[in-house]
């Protein structure tokens, strides 16, 4: 199917504001993937997800070339959120385009209806900007048709070469042998098991020269042979501009409940610029975004046959990873290999056992891996503890020997990706051993390893510089046998002087770090103790049992901050100062090497700050109570009561005072609520009704508005909707606002006040004024198009504090409204006199 929409032909349409009719349009999308998804119970066994309206407006925005034409490759394009965002962007470009195409692959009959209504409205709100936008739709397999275009069999577009900006969400599903689809990439000379990676290599490839790709994929082609021919491709062909990592699995499509751990890819057809932008963010919505400048080298080291792609996000990731960079040896060098385990239980199922006995080896699993050790007959009771030795069973055994296994998959709350244990043969008799599949294992040649080197090897695994680094590149908790033979390690020398310092019981982790920091010569400690300080602080939100976006690495440096401790300071030299966010940023750049742009000051406000006071851990502006609640100069500090928490922690008073605490929680809330309510202003409403707003601020205007404005100029009104700077719906009366035809999007900018003038039947609009916000013609323009569907003639009113703060915006204000001044306040000013206090229709 193929439909074409040229709006050179198309007749003219009026548009109300565009960035109002995005919005809309965003909208509708969000609400249409809810209701659409559910029906499309197939879609996530695809591997399709829909793209969040915030992830695809903010992948939109990398996009930095500016063509006169606009050619867009939409593949797996869904509803069309992708296209739409990235038409949104470029209609707000300063250079605008000229033209605009879209070619959107989708072959789900059903989403192909919703995807011509997103694109044509797309088009109309793009001829408002005088941009010309065209689009094909076609429902095929894109793999089936883009490999027969760059093949040369099909005559129509897309050709090769004929698109400057590629824009995925591609479906993630492994390919099966043998498949059409396997078939169609073999022809194309493309080699991948996975639907993603064809997708982006066959858009990458579509792409003219210096032409431009964003997507939104798995991780996991950053490392791993089965993406290694496709990591060739992206690094030869490609211009890797930025990766975008998620702080959390769980963020990015959570709605659809995926833990895929998700990056976005920036690239430009040309060769590889020298430096690369790596930036974090927590998920949808959130700008709380880290930017680190890397040079291309650090992201794929020269010479590296892999081609691994390593990703630090932060000074600190970096500090801690940094001296494994200086290690040459590799598992050859050591004389050593790494295999997958041979036990695959259920294909052997009938020589398997649950009690030893003479003729029977023991199996181990993952489970059996514990505190650096492997603990044979403890633990899973459901599984298999032996296998049974026999002429069929012979090749998937191993003679008996020090070994050292690494678990292929490990949980998401394990703190390690790679966890490792050292076999000891002296632990439990046994002539061989079986290793499960899901098990990586060291050996010398399919024999076992000298005991002091498996030892001192398994403590290098388990350090956390080897942990650090495999994160730059690993982005799933797969661990494969291709990634071990890929790291570099300490001389065997090295390895075995380690192993011989270790007893029987296997170190903690802070030893462990000294050892190999010692072998690894690093003179700087402090990423060590930083990064411990980050986990510690963790630990301590976790403990209060704090909802688990406010364990995140954001709140640790916050609580940190507040604390004012740095990587080196003990827990009980925490203090108390007064903090601003922005200070606060500066401390985590300073102290930890985390480096935040300073335009999203605003989430460790929404996110962070406002949690902690909820909680009852931050005071907001304890020196002064009523300073204006978004003042600048507001200030936040630590509790009393949680300062005293903190600093016992890491010492034996920890677990009493913890439970002290926790017992507390409730009666110190409500004490906090009472003292809280102290700090309120009373406010008298026209009918009686006593409520309350924020000291500070534009408050004292509202208070003013509501007791002396409303008496004298809408008597007998009805307040429907008053807003306060500390809390946006402080009275709001939905149900008379409805009967009105007003149906108020709270994420909209409100007017202050509005007022039902019931002698009069108006709706009378304020917007109070103290520092900004006059309704001026782009304000008054916002307030026609949000009560547009009311009943009521509507009455724009500015009400300043006095004439000395109106003239500052004298010019600003719009025509066809009112002023009104409270130190004089039996008098309007009203602009044209062709009425006073009255609308205008």
């Amino acid at each position: 199917m193929e439909m074409l929409l040229n709006l050179d032909q198309a007749q003219s349409n009026h548009f109300p504001k565009q960035d109002t009719a995005w919005g809309s349009l965003f909208a509708r999308l969000d609400e249409l993937a809810l209701a659409v998804g559910a029906q499309l119970t197939e879609r996530a066994a695809r591997g399709q997800f829909f793209t969040p309206i915030e992830t695809a407006r903010f992948m939109a925005g990398f996009f930095s070339q500016r063509p006169e034409t606009l050619r867009i490759l939409d593949a797996g394009a869904g509803l069309g959120a992708l296209s739409a965002a990235l038409v949104e962007a470029a209609c707000h470009w300063q250079k605008l385009p000229n033209e605009i195409h879209v070619t959107a692959f989708e072959n789900d009959t059903l989403l192909c209806g919703h995807l011509e209504q997103t694109l044509r409205e797309t088009a109309r709100l793009a001829r408002y900007k005088h941009i010309t936008l065209s689009y094909r739709i076609f429902q095929e397999d894109f793999i089936q048709t883009a490999t027969e275009a760059l093949r040369g069999q099909i005559l129509f577009a897309p050709q090769m070469g004929s698109f400057n900006a590629a824009i995925l969400n591609p479906p993630y599903r492994k390919i099966a042998n043998g498949s059409r689809i396997a078939t169609a990439l073999y022809r194309a000379q493309i080699e991948t098991t996975n639907l993603y990676a064809a997708f982006v290599w066959l858009a990458a490839r579509l792409l003219h020269s210096q032409g431009e790709l964003v997507a939104i994929t798995p991780r996991s082609f950053c490392n791993g042979s089965y993406f290694r021919a496709f990591r060739h491709f992206l690094t030869e062909n490609l211009s890797i501009q930025r990766l975008h990592l998620f702080d959390s699995r769980q963020q990015v499509f959570r709605r659809a409940q995926v833990l895929q751990e998700n990056i976005i890819l920036h690239a430009l057809k040309r060769s590889q610029d020298a430096t690369v932008m790596v930036s974090t963010s927590g998920g949808e919505g959130d700008d709380f975004i880290t930017e680190r400048e890397l040079d291309a080298t650090q992201i794929v080291h020269p010479n590296d046959a892999e081609a691994f792609i390593h990703i630090v996000s932060d000074e600190l990731k970096q500090e801690l990873s940094s001296p494994l960079a200086t290690l040459t040896t590799t598992v050859q060098d050591l004389g050593i290999q790494v295999s997958t385990g041979r036990v695959v239980d259920f294909r052997v199922a009938e020589f398997l056992a649950a009690e030893p006995g003479d003729g029977r080896i023991p199996l181990i699993y993952p489970y059996n891996l514990r505190d650096g050790l492997v603990r044979w007959g403890n633990g899973n009771s459901r599984k298999p503890k032996v296998i049974l030795e026999t002429a069929a069973t012979h090749s998937l055994l191993l003679p008996r020997g020090a070994y050292v296994l690494v678990k292929r998959f490990t949980a998401k709350e394990e703190k390690r990706r790679i966890v490792a244990a050292f076999l000891n043969p002296q632990s439990f008799d046994a002539t061989r051993y079986a290793f499960e599949n899901h098990l990586n294992f060291f050996h010398d040649h399919e024999m076992g390893l000298e005991p002091a080197f498996a030892k001192g090897l398994t403590i290098y695994l388990n350090s956390t510089f080897v942990d650090e680094f495999f994160r730059q590149f690993s982005g799933h908790t797969q661990v494969n046998a291709t990634d071990l033979r890929s790291l570099r390690y300490p001389s065997y020398h090295d390895l075995v002087a380690i192993g011989t310092l270790v007893a029987d019981a296997f170190p903690s982790q802070d030893e462990i770090d000294n050892l190999i920091g010692g072998i690894l010569n690093m003179a700087n400690k402090l990423p060590l103790k930083a990064k411990k300080k980050l986990d510690q602080a963790r630990a301590i939100l976790k403990a209060l049992g704090v909802p688990a976006e406010q364990q995140n690495q954001r709140a640790a440096l916050t609580l940190l901050g507040l604390a004012n401790l740095g990587p080196a300071a003990a827990w009980q030299d925490a203090t108390a100062p007064l903090v601003g966010i922005h200070e606060l940023l500066i401390f985590f750049s300073k102290q930890y090497g985390i480096v935040y742009a300073e335009n999203t000051r605003e989430t460790v406000r929404r996110f962070t700050m406002h949690q902690f006071m909820q909680l009852g851990l931050v005071s907001k502006n304890p020196d002064n109570p009523t300073r204006a609640v978004n003042s600048p100069e507001t200030r936040y500090q630590i509790e009393p009561t949680f300062l005293k928490l903190v600093r016992s922690f890491d010492s034996a008073d920890w677990d009493k005072n913890l439970s002290y605490y926790l017992r507390s929680t409730k009666r110190l809330a409500r004490l906090r609520a009472r003292e809280r309510a102290m700090e309120l202003m009373p406010v008298q409403l026209p009918d009686g009704t006593l409520t309350t707003l924020a000291r500070g601020g534009q408050n004292p205007l509202l208070k003013q508005i509501v007791e002396q404005f409303c008496p004298r100029f809408t008597p007998n009104g009805k307040i429907l909707y008053l807003g306060d700077a500390g809390k946006k719906f402080r009275y709001l009366d939905e149900v008379e606002l409805a009967a009105q035809g007003v149906a108020l999007d709270k994420h909209g900018k409100l007017p202050d006040v509005i007022v039902h003038h019931k002698e009069k039947q108006w709706l009378v609009l304020i917007e109070a004024v103290t520092s900004h916000g006059p309704i001026n013609l782009k304000r008054h323009n916002e307030l026609q198009e949000l009560f547009n569907g009311s009943k009521l003639p509507l009455v724009y009113v500015t009400a300043f504090p006095s004439r000395r703060q109106m003239v500052k915006y004298l010019a600003e204000l719009a025509w066809e409204t009112e002023v009104w001044l409270a130190d004089t306040p039996d008098h309007l000013i009203h602009f044209n006199g062709e009425k006073f206090l009255g609308p205008y229709v």
